[in-house]
Parts: C-alpha cells; sequence; structure tokens
C-alpha cells in the first residue's frame, strides 16, 4: 500500500490522500497561492476552478480533499489572518482595515471576526498591542501561527454553540 504524501495545509502537516493526482495537487496549489496573493479579491469556486483548469464541483471537492478545508473558509482564514496583523501593526480604523481585507460589510466583517476569533476587532487590536509590549523578542513568524484562526468547524456551527463556546472554552473542556 503506498504511503499518503504530506503537505502544510495552513501552516499544520496533514497526510494528502492517496488518490490524489500530483498534478491537481500542482493545480490546486496554483489557485491556493491566488488567493494567498489577493485575498481582498472575490475568489468564486469557478474563478478558482479555472485557475486549476477543472471544473467547479471537481475542485471543490479536491480542494478540501488536499486541503482540509473548503476554499471558501480558506479565504476566510487568510482574510482573518490579514485583518489580524493589519489591526495589531497598523494604525488604519477597523473599517478600513476591513474594506482592505476584502470585506464589503463592516457589519458582516465584525460579526464573522468575532464568530472566528471569539473577541471583536477592537479587543484584539487593544489585547496585541499590550502583549506587543512583552513580546518583543518572540519572531513575528512565530508569533502568527499561534494566532492562526482554527476554520475547521463553519462558521455558522460555531454560532450555534452555546454561550461561552469559544476555541478556548472548548479546549478546556476536553479532557
Amino acid at each position: 500500500m503506498a504511503r499518503p504524501a504530506l503537505s502544510f495545509a495552513l501552516g499544520v502537516m496533514t497526510e494528502l490522500p492517496v488518490n490524489q493526482n500530483p498534478d491537481l495537487l500542482r493545480r490546486l496549489l496554483r489557485a491556493k497561492d491566488r488567493m494567498d496573493a489577493a485575498s481582498h479579491e472575490d475568489w468564486p469556486v469557478s474563478r478558482l476552478a479555472r485557475v486549476s483548469h477543472v471544473s467547479q464541483a471537481h475542485f471543490a471537492r479536491s480542494f478540501k480533499e488536499a486541503f482540509g478545508v473548503p476554499p471558501h473558509r480558506y479565504l476566510l482564514t487568510r482574510r482573518i489572518e490579514r485583518a489580524t496583523a493589519l489591526l495589531r501593526d497598523s494604525e488604519l480604523s477597523i473599517t478600513q482595515i476591513a474594506f482592505q481585507t476584502g470585506w464589503r460589510s463592516l457589519g458582516t466583517f465584525g460579526r464573522i471576526f468575532r464568530d472566528i476569533m471569539g473577541e471583536m476587532p477592537s479587543a484584539i487590536r487593544l489585547r496585541a498591542r499590550a502583549a506587543a509590549r512583552e513580546l518583543g523578542s518572540v519572531p513575528v513568524c512565530i508569533l502568527s501561527a499561534a494566532h492562526r484562526p482554527d476554520l475547521r468547524t463553519a462558521v455558522l456551527e460555531k454560532r450555534r454553540r452555546p454561550a461561552g463556546g469559544t476555541k478556548e472554552a472548548q479546549a478546556k473542556e476536553v479532557p
């Protein structure tokens, strides 16, 4: 039996399915790289499928199989990461950050940011700036990886969680 290949999806090493074609994986990575380079742009599955030269259904299914998350959730991850970095490192207003990272509505940005990160953008900004004074010697790449949002659960599923159902609270509940 062939061993599955290893991949670094969302910064975490995962096993790729045995049946993934290396040429298809290369094309999926091309689409993923395009999303990374321009996460502020709209990336519907039809556009990503054209970049990968496959059908929309095949692209969506293969992307999730290869990287562990659907393309839309991957794009949300990148947008939230970029917004968090701008909140931490810039003096831009939250509205400017929302529009610069690809959100069309400040309300949608705030709601999804809170659902994913567990806090409002303004709270993240205050906490990040306070922590920056304490963590001045830790490399930025390590801090970014530690603060990467977990989007393996759909945003709508997170809203159905009971009060206090943040990532941290659930981690404490798991034995």
